[in-house]
């Protein structure tokens, strides 16, 4: 199995931290300062000006994570679908400005959904309706700008599902991310299949990764080795894969960055 680079998700004030790590080996970054209602209204222009100087001599690939809370993207109230539509296409413009290439948003399926999809008639259409009420905008924004939309699983439990809503789109500018945590919480509370199931899913569609480790009870954001995933079949899945996702580790605390990456290394796993 050939190890795989690997970075990590970090606040702008925390890259310096680990500026030798990330800069000499050109690895993907994270950026995780554009989720907050004030991080994208009264504190942009600032918050902007600290990620540019922070990235500055960045030579690796880079995204942000968009703003999600509150901000369903199958909101069923609609005067609320266009308050949401135009937060992600400010994060989006933070995301082209920093020069990030991707924008994390939050999947909207859940285990409750899997259960109602044949309850009543037209489930599943009416949610993939609000889905691109909200999303089309932003997807034509980002295949303006060059950037792609990639869809991170939260409470999923059929990967496939969330799959089918990217491809639903038609566009390369929206694709698929996949938290390994999240993964394998959906897996103990669940029925959800193995992580590397969510990867092997994903295929050639997969662009992105948040590599953190769980105890199966919790969204614990441990670093890998901490928790029960089975590290060793993730990679070998992401090893099979056609795509090149960024590999990042979002953990709770950013120190444990050396330890996380020393542990995977020493598995042969990361570079």
């Amino acid at each position: 199995m050939t190890p795989l680079k690997i970075g990590a998700c970090l606040r702008a004030s925390r890259i310096a931290r680990h500026r030798d790590w990330l800069f000499d080996g050109a690895r993907d970054i994270e950026i995780q300062d554009f989720m907050t209602h004030a991080a994208l209204t009264a504190e942009f222009e600032d918050r902007i000006a600290a990620a540019v100087a922070a990235l500055d001599g960045h030579t690796g690939r880079r995204g942000i994570h968009g703003p999600f809370e509150g901000l369903d993207i199958d909101n069923k109230d609609a005067e609320l679908r266009p308050l949401i539509t135009a937060r992600f296409l400010k994060a989006l413009e933070a995301a082209d400005r920093i020069g990030a290439r991707q924008m994390v948003l939050h999947s909207p399926y859940t285990l409750w959904y899997r259960n109602n999809l044949l309850a009543s008639p037209g489930y599943a259409d009416d949610k993939l309706a609000r889905i691109h009420e909200i999303l089309l905008p932003v997807v034509r924004a980002a295949e303006t700008l060059g950037i792609a939309l990639v869809i991170e699983n939260i409470q999923d439990v059929d990967p496939a599902t969330r799959r089918g809503m990217v491809d639903s789109f038609g566009s390369d500018a929206i694709a698929l991310s996949i938290d390994t945590g999240h993964a394998q919480l959906a897996r103990r509370m669940s029925g959800a299949p193995p992580v590397d199931y969510f990867v092997r899913d994903a295929g050639d569609r997969l662009a992105h990764v948040h590599l953190q480790d769980v105890d199966g009870h919790a969204d614990r954001h441990w670093p890998p080795g901490e928790g029960e995933i089975e590290w060793p079949a993730v990679f070998r899945a992401l090893g099979d894969s056609a795509a090149h996702p960024h590999l990042v580790l979002e953990l709770r605390d950013d120190a444990a960055i050396p330890s996380a990456f020393d542990h995977l290394k020493g598995l042969g796993l990361a570079c």
